[in-house]
């Protein structure tokens, strides 16, 4: 009873908090960086350990550069989704560009649905958010559901405040299901680890043997669905492009395990430009080959 207060409380915060204008909750970004890199270092030593494994080329003052553009990154980010509680369609739409969505309204005309991948890379929150104000399709993305019931059913209510339909990740088939008849746009972040009993395939991703999960190529695989991948550019502090390039439009034609690379592959080119973007806080390599 205690904890459900606490986080209904929490929820209150972030709400008042979410009505601020983004100039001044970036200030508040910029004192949350500090804190979190100088004074908690939050998840500094995964961070550290996951830019030195993937970049073993760069030296120390290199990594250290880049792990501190990430830390700065991360305390905006933070700060953008808290506002996408009450940012307006308008702010939306002016803060995320998009190029290429003819190519998928091509298909939506046809009567096709399509999948679309990308990473956990810039505000790939934001991104999705503006994605269905966009699209004549209906936007379907595949998630994990916070652990936390109260904050899980914030953060979703603020995902689907624009039209876009949230499903869990182990009801993938069934959510298909339900829009069979209709084309929609199936969105995944590919580069999220899989738990230890689903590690069943490893790609070379940042010179170190990932774990993939393999739900893209398997739904293209069985339902013929082109795939599109979705490149999230930061432009500058607040505001982002999205560029949607045609990663594997006859998905059955190609070997097995080939989609799975193709998109790992795009996304660690993507992360090579400007890796200050990428999720580094995250355990990504938390299973090896056995």
């Amino acid at each position: 009873m205690i904890k459900r207060g606490f986080a209904h409380l929490g929820v209150f915060f972030l709400f008042t908090l979410s009505l601020l204008p983004l100039p001044l909750l970036f200030f508040f970004a910029r004192l949350l960086y500090y804190l979190l890199y100088y004074i908690i270092g939050y998840r500094k030593k995964v961070v550290r350990e996951n830019l030195t494994n993937s970049f073993p080329e760069k030296s120390l003052n290199e990594i250290i550069a880049i792990e501190k553009k990430f830390f700065r990154f991360l305390a905006d980010l933070i700060f953008e989704i808290i506002k996408m509680s009450t940012i307006s369609e308008e702010e939306t739409l002016k803060r995320v560009k998009f190029t290429g969505l003819e190519l998928l309204e091509k298909h939506f005309k046809a009567g096709e649905s399509v999948l679309a991948c990308t990473g956990h890379y810039g505000n790939w929150e934001l991104g999705t958010l503006a994605l269905g104000l966009n699209i004549s399709a209906k936007t379907l993305v595949i998630y994990k559901p916070l652990s936390n019931e109260i904050f899980g059913a914030w953060f979703d209510k603020m995902r689907t405040r624009y039209g876009n339909i949230f499903i869990a990740m182990r009801q993938t088939l069934r959510g298909m299901a339900t829009y069979k008849n209709e084309p929609t746009l199936l969105c995944f972040a590919s580069d999220q680890a899989p738990v230890k009993h689903e590690t069943k395939y490893f790609v070379d991703f940042l010179h170190q043997p990932t774990a993939a999960l393999l739900g893209v190529e398997k739904i293209a695989k069985s339902t013929g669905r082109p795939i599109y991948y979705f490149k999230v550019t930061v432009v500058r502090r607040g505001f982002y492009h999205v560029e949607v390039l045609p990663l594997c439009l006859n998905p059955v034609e190609l070997d097995e395990y080939k989609i799975t690379h193709l998109h790992f592959k795009f996304l660690e080119d993507i992360i090579n430009e400007h890796p200050q973007y990428w999720l580094w806080s995250h355990k990504r390599w938390k299973f090896k080959p056995e």
